[in-house]
């Protein structure tokens, strides 16, 4: 794969003008345009216009946050399990006044409880009322707070992704602001479930390796530019070491997707497409800096480091369960007080580790056993027409002026721009193999990872939901955004002669693609305020709530 440009803005193009026939420093010009990256200097204009995307964001995820009152949808397990883990180190029954047993890890409802120690929580069912330790506010704030800040989080860390993948701004900023203005984000940032901590770690961790495909890039460029000779054999073909050259972002992959399993195991499926892409991504590098064999040599230098990498993922797992590991209390993690159980020991260290291992064993268990009929049910072909969205809340009280009323928080993406998603990854597969482009590839590769594994369990006819696509989203907004890239501005692929472009021809293209793509983000928009009210709780007029059902039965 290489790395073709999609749509570069006419100032935003890096390092390729003004690079003399050579290259400079002696590198051949296709050399340097192949090892090219994201210049490092601060510009401080796609910040300014970064902060704007994230502006709104806050606002759209902060407005009216404690609204609806009380514990909607899945919030009754994930909000007391959060101030269990901030109270006594596990999930606790407080009614049993026992350990819970609970199906998925703990740092999203570790997440969920600083919020909770942060503003403090109530449950009257279990009379509790604790203040907050920086303030006390409504308690639904204080349990949904830490999903706000990561939805927020999100949309920042997606626009500067896509600002880093297509070299230009307004890219990256449409990608924030789709993501922003998108009801099925919205909804999870407003809610206290899991799958939010779940897309923030997993596009985090893609962003950290698509920094560390550029930081490796730099790395060779800069040996080349020093005069390496890649194709001398041994050390002397290859760029100087050093703990300073050490693939660090690589390893920061570890962490977040080490944090990105430590909320839900699905996050285990981009573990291997991750280690691809960053495989590829080095045997794309040697290629294009002449190293004879740049398979065998990218497996001899970059195996050892995925390994230690994943090494990191697996300590970075183990210490989100120190309140488990290190206490008294968990479920399972004493023999004694399970005698009836198979299997465990309360050996020490040992013991504990092997505890762990069977309370997984019985919580994978549990998910592979699941086939429970639901109301809100669907499979992942449903997934991206919205087949089945999730009502997280309803009320038909009064408050809107009419005779008979409804609010409903329904997890529904903007149809607009899910109803774009697979013409985009159509589109997507076309030009990335035209192209050769690395970024169609890396996006689908991720899509793969967050989507395919639900059709194979769709097979054995597992109950599944529509919020299991959630770490899916950002990617499928970057195939909708490489595509209007495309349009805006056409692409050679990397490494062969560029033709002299014509400037009129070239200015009017620009102009009828950013129309289209301003025309189409402004689409978006109106299409998320007219489905706005029912992506908050907003009471309406019953015929107002029945009109935006556009599936009908499938909607309600």
């Amino acid at each position: 794969m290489t790395s073709a440009s999609t749509a570069q803005s006419a100032n935003e193009t890096g390092s390729e003008q003004g690079t003399p026939p050579d290259g400079g420093g002696g590198i051949p010009a296709v050399v340097r345009r192949r090892l090219a990256t994201v210049e490092a200097r601060l510009d401080v204009n796609s910040w300014l216009a970064t902060a704007v995307v994230v502006v709104i964001a806050a606002v759209l995820r902060l407005l009216d946050l404690s609204r609806p009152a009380g514990k909607i949808f899945d919030e009754i397990y994930y909000a007391r399990d959060g101030y269990g883990l901030i109270d006594k180190g596990v999930e606790w029954n407080y009614k049993d006044n026992g350990p819970s047993y609970v199906v998925h890890p703990p740092l999203g409802k570790w997440l969920i409880g600083l919020g909770e120690w942060a503003f403090g929580y109530a449950d009257a069912e279990h009379n509790i009322t604790v203040p907050g330790h920086l303030m006390t506010t409504a308690p639904e704030f204080g349990w949904r707070i830490s999903a706000a800040v990561a939805g927020i989080l999100s949309v920042l860390m997606l626009t500067r992704i896509a600002r880093r993948m297509f070299r230009s701004t307004t890219l990256g900023c449409a990608a924030g602001l789709l993501l922003a203005l998108d009801g099925f984000h919205l909804v999870l940032s407003r809610t206290a479930l899991l799958d939010i901590f779940l897309l923030l770690f997993v596009l985090a961790a893609f962003g950290a390796l698509v920094l560390d495909r550029d930081s490796r890039r730099r790395r060779w460029a800069r040996a080349l530019e020093g005069g390496l000779d890649p194709t001398a054999a041994g050390l002397a073909g290859r760029p100087a070491g050093g703990w300073r050259t050490w693939p660090w972002w690589r390893l920061a992959v570890g962490v977040l997707l080490g944090c990105a399993v430590a909320v839900k195991w699905s996050a285990l499926y981009f573990v291997p497409a991750f280690g691809l892409l960053a495989l590829l991504w080095e045997v794309g590098v040697r290629r294009s800096a002449g190293v004879r064999r740049p398979w065998r040599d990218a497996l001899l230098d970059e195996l050892p480091w995925l390994v230690l990498a994943g090494v990191v993922l697996v300590l970075t797992y183990l210490a989100t369960w120190s309140g488990w590991l290190l206490g008294d209390d968990g479920y399972y993690r004493l023999a004694e007080k399970y005698p009836n159980t198979p299997g465990l020991s309360d050996t020490p260290v040992i013991g504990a580790l092997n505890n762990l291992f069977h309370y997984h064993k019985a919580a994978f268990d549990f998910h592979t056993g699941l086939e429970t009929p639901h109301k809100y049910q669907s499979w992942p072909w449903q997934w991206l027409l919205l087949g089945r969205p999730v009502a997280f809340y309803w009320s038909n009280a009064g408050g809107c002026g009419a005779a008979n009323c409804a609010a409903e928080i329904l997890l529904l993406g903007t149809p607009l721009l899910w109803w774009s998603f697979l013409p985009a990854l159509a589109a997507l597969v076309w030009l990335g193999i035209a192209r050769r482009d690395w970024r169609a590839g890396a996006i689908l590769l991720s899509l793969a990872a967050g989507l395919l594994p639900w059709f194979w369990f769709a097979l054995d006819g597992r109950t599944m939901f529509s919020f299991y696509a959630a770490p899916a989203l950002p990617f499928l907004v970057l195939a909708v955004v490489y595509v209007l890239g495309a349009i805006v501005t056409p692409s050679t692929p990397e490494g062969t002669p560029q033709a002299p472009a014509d400037p009129e021809r070239t200015a009017d293209r620009r102009l009828v693609g950013g129309v289209i793509v301003g025309a189409y983000v402004l689409l978006v928009a109106l299409c998320f305020a007219y489905f706005y009210p029912i992506f908050v709780g907003n009471s309406l007029p019953y015929e107002d709530w029945s009109g935006r059902m556009w599936l009908d039965g499938r909607w309600i």
